[in-house]
């Protein structure tokens, strides 16, 4: 229903303000009611981070920030969904306009700035889902002004543990000033130590949630390095690759728009992300998962992605740009995909050819 409607839609929001459009968008769904999608392929089926993800696409943080309408989403048929950022206290982010559509590059450019209704109301609305079927996600982050932001993830963690399927520490956002700078090895030991001791805290009670990295698509690699060996030592489940970049590529045609300060995503992040994620998935060496984000826009660059390394995919810009029945057709590309090479399932492609992929698109 929502997909036959998107093409009558897209002419009326794409005149709006893309924050108002955006939030008509989650107004509309909270209308909606929370039906099960059509049971997926069997061959879709990825078994990663302890549960069964009934199909590998995924909805990237960022498009349901305030945890409102998860359950509506995954009518949509996303195998699974990232809600927020979240962070502990309520900020209204930076001042609009925060948000560009660059319409002939299919991209955008924010600088939301993590607005957030705060922890305690993000815990109260995924309180009320308790029981419900759906692998959940939350990006978390830390206050604009907070003096201990290490401290705001430790928060974040021990309020929603329990609660959703897992957590993804976000130190990548270049929207918040200086939260990138908690990726230098001696910072982000320290975050992911203390996550991981919070995180135990709290298993015993709620039951064990996965926590996850999400990194920078402009990491050097020398950075990226220790980022990788900081994870692996500190036992976190797994990498989300990747967040927005600040760079911009030559082959942006909505130059105005580009000098925007703020992180660029969609189409043109595609290319750089998925370098990014093939590297880490050649240093990873299938220890733990990798989520892979950045530029998804049809099932060809889904399909590349897992063939870099990434388990699972996640999508937001692009349904801006080719509305929610992307989902199907994405899904339905891999699982021709799978037919055309004959393997047993989609676990068969992932990282066969992350070495060919980081050398092509370095």
């Amino acid at each position: 229903m929502i997909g036959r409607l998107f093409p009558f839609a897209k002419p009326v929001l794409n005149g709006l303000d893309p924050e108002t459009a955006h939030a008509l968008t989650i107004r509309g769904l909270s209308f909606l009611p929370a039906l099960s999608p059509p049971p997926d392929d069997p061959r879709l089926h990825m078994d990663v981070l302890g549960r069964r993800f009934p199909n590998p696409v995924g909805l990237a943080a960022g498009y349901d920030k305030q945890c409102e309408v998860p359950d509506q989403l995954f009518a949509l048929g996303f195998g699974f969904v990232e809600l927020g950022g979240v962070v502990p206290e309520p900020q209204p982010g930076n001042l609009r306009p925060r948000v560009f559509r660059l319409l002939r590059d299919e991209a955008v450019i924010n600088r939301m700035g993590l607005n957030s209704d705060g922890l305690s109301v993000v815990r109260q609305r995924l309180e009320r889902r308790r029981g419900r079927t759906g692998i959940v996600g939350v990006n978390i982050g830390a206050n604009k002004d907070s003096t201990d932001r290490i401290r705001d993830y430790v928060m974040c963690i021990e309020a929603l543990c329990g609660l959703v399927d897992f957590l993804t520490v976000n130190v990548s956002s270049p929207n918040t000033p200086g939260l990138r700078d908690l990726q230098g090895e001696a910072f982000l030991d320290e975050i992911l130590a203390r996550a991981v001791e919070a995180r135990a805290r709290r298993e015993a009670s709620a039951g064990r949630t996965a926590l996850l990295l999400k990194i920078s698509p402009d990491l050097a690699l020398d950075a990226l390095d220790g980022i990788v060996a900081t994870v692996l030592r500190r036992g976190l489940d797994g990498l989300i690759v990747s967040n927005t970049t600040v760079t911009r590529p030559v082959t942006l045609r909505e130059h105005d728009l580009a000098t925007e300060a703020g992180g660029l995503s969609g189409h043109p992040l595609f290319r750089l992300s998925t370098r990014i994620l093939a590297e880490t998935a050649l240093r990873v060496e299938g220890r733990v998962p990798i989520i892979g984000v950045g530029g998804i826009d049809s099932a060809e660059a889904a399909w590349t992605k897992i063939l870099a390394g990434a388990s699972l995919v996640q999508l937001y810009t692009a349904l801006v740009y080719r509305g929610p029945d992307l989902i199907s057709t994405i899904k339905e590309g891999l699982v021709r995909q799978i037919e055309r090479e004959h393997l047993p399932g989609l676990a068969a492609a992932v990282g066969r050819d992350a070495m060919i992929i980081a050398r092509e698109f370095a």
